[in-house]
């Protein structure tokens, strides 16, 4: 059985929110109240579905992440919709495995880290904002581009990708800060993607098509 710990101190709120989701929040809660107030009643109730809406959208749930040597978990939550191997990264050098999680609007969108170790480089990239699904976005989209080395000296490089309605990538960490696997690093905002490089030999545990969660869900071993 795979044991778990906490890598973020758990919440002490019942519905924990990302920080970067405040200003929307608040805006949307402001608007709401100014056609309340103004007596446009229909206007009012859009404001406080969509007001809603931001608190989920930007909610970040706390989340047990499995131990263990070599457990590499998810960075984001979503879909995984590419598992295959690459020759060539621009990221390291070698071969390795790159899976893609894709992010939709229904998703937690905070993002974390998928190995414990030192961040090495943050590159960042401006870019077009294709659909995250298709692949070119991996390439041409905006995109903030990590690349992490392990204890033991393997490296994994993870790939915050901006989507078609995605037009803010966060990340709060920079290289040399030392990191705990499943430690909240940044979020993309408004549907995304993540692409993460493995060793190649790496035990993948996932498929295309398998829903996965951000630090609790393994995606390989190596």
């Amino acid at each position: 059985m795979t044991q778990s710990n906490w890598s973020d101190p758990p919440s002490q709120t019942a519905f924990p929110v990302a920080k970067a989701g405040y200003s929307f929040i608040f805006a949307s809660a402001f608007a709401t109240a100014v056609f309340a107030l103004l007596g446009v009643g229909w206007l009012a109730v859009l404001g406080l579905f969509t007001t809603g809406f931001i608190c989920y959208f930007f909610r970040d749930p706390d989340r047990l992440v499995p131990t263990g040597e070599g457990v590499v978990v998810s960075p984001a939550d979503g879909k995984v919709i590419k598992v295959e191997p690459v020759d060539r990264t621009p990221y390291f050098e070698g071969a390795c495995t790159r899976i893609s999680v894709f992010m939709s609007v229904f998703n937690v969108h905070v993002n974390r880290v998928p190995h414990e170790g030192t961040i090495r480089q943050v590159n960042y990239h401006p870019g077009k904002f294709f659909s995250a699904n298709l692949d070119k976005a991996s390439t041409d989209n905006e995109h903030n581009a990590l690349l992490l080395e392990s204890p033991n000296g393997k490296k994994v490089g993870f790939v915050q990708i901006a989507g078609l309605v995605a037009r803010r990538i966060i990340c709060a960490v920079q290289p040399g800060d030392v990191l705990k696997r499943g430690h909240r690093f940044g979020m993309i905002c408004f549907g995304s993607r993540l692409d993460v490089y493995l060793p190649p030999e790496t035990d993948i545990r996932v498929g295309v098509g398998d829903k996965v969660q951000a630090g609790s869900s393994i995606l390989g071993q190596w």
